[in-house]
């Protein structure tokens, strides 16, 4: 049995899915670039250089991987661990809170929540009710 969804939903989880692939688009982008803002970063986060690149190719290829429909939830899986160590990176550096250590949790939630919104597959089914709250998919 195929699950169904709204179009309004479809549509929201569209939207929240790509606020966060234009986000990671533009950091992988600038990564590989290594322009002078990626230099200040990575020297102020105590990170070297050197691995810009290689940070962006990895960021850009896990947005890949997310966006694929078939490998949708697996690259949600690799972006939340991608994500987890920029967090870990704000949080060495003492920097502020709202603006800077959560930012890649807010980037998190967009995945996750365009993601539940947009899939309808039996892996969103099993994930929403792990997640409360969460509205269920028409059927």
């Amino acid at each position: 049995m195929r699950s169904t969804i709204s179009r309004n939903r479809l549509w929201a989880g569209r939207g929240m899915s790509a606020v966060a692939g234009l986000f990671l688009l533009f950091d992988s982008v600038i990564k590989l670039l290594v322009i002078p803002p990626v230099v200040e970063s990575f020297t102020r986060l105590g990170l070297p250089v050197h691995l810009a690149r290689g940070i962006g190719a990895l960021e850009l290829a896990c947005l890949v991987i997310y966006l694929a429909p078939r490998a949708a939830f697996p690259g949600a899986v690799l972006l939340t661990g991608f994500l987890g160590g920029a967090v870990l990176a704000h949080v060495r550096v003492g920097d502020p809170l709202l603006s800077h250590v959560l930012f890649p949790v807010y980037i998190g939630a967009l995945i996750w929540g365009g993601l539940l919104l947009r899939v309808p597959h039996p892996s969103a089914r099993r994930l929403q009710e792990l997640v409360p709250h969460s509205a269920p998919l028409e059927v």
